[in-house]
């Protein structure tokens, strides 16, 4: 799961961190983040760590990566801040296309997947393509009102927060859905 936004030092580690910390450790999917623009090796945005923290991640560790080709041919799954990421990481690997989505796309398309279709499956990694799958063959049959995540860059504690929240919420049912114990 490959996370983009610009700088690789607000939105796209938050939500890398947030849904590593909700996968766990040890978990079988792996989760990592890039920009479209950043600067290798800067640590995480001074108020996107702090939200980062309040929602219950680490940004231990954490270094910015630019966005590859290889990174997105590599990825099972690409969730950008907004279109224009997503738009520019699927011109670095076209064949990425069907399996990238905004953060807010996926999220709001996993929220109309019948949640059986993918907690049927036990397995975490088949669990994770199934969703895909799932979400993907809704895209374009359900709304999506705010597709984009404002970038909080340089901006106040309110835009952090509010930032940081969309996210939250945008991944809060994929993430349900992959860490819910089968019934």
């Amino acid at each position: 799961m490959l996370f983009v936004c610009t700088g690789n030092i607000c939105r796209s580690p938050l939500a890398e961190r947030l849904t590593a910390a909700a996968l766990g450790s040890g978990a079988p999917i792996t989760v990592v983040s890039a920009g479209t623009r950043a600067l290798p090796g800067r640590p995480m945005d001074e108020g996107a760590r702090r939200e980062l923290v309040r929602l219950g991640g680490s940004a231990e560790g954490f270094a910015s990566r630019p966005l590859t080709a290889e990174a997105v041919a590599h990825a099972d799954l690409v969730l950008a801040a907004s279109s224009e990421h997503r738009t520019t990481a699927v011109a670095l690997h076209p064949v990425a296309a069907g399996r990238a989505f905004t953060i807010a796309e996926f999220g709001t398309l996993a929220g109309a997947v019948p949640a059986d279709r993918v907690l049927d499956h036990r397995d975490p990694v088949r669990r994770a393509r199934a969703l895909l799958e799932e979400a993907g063959a809704l895209r374009g049959l359900v709304r999506v009102d705010r597709p984009d995540i404002a970038d909080p860059y340089g901006g106040s504690r309110r835009a952090y927060r509010a930032a940081a929240r969309h996210i939250h919420d945008c991944l809060a049912v994929p993430v349900r859905l992959l860490t819910r114990l089968p019934a």
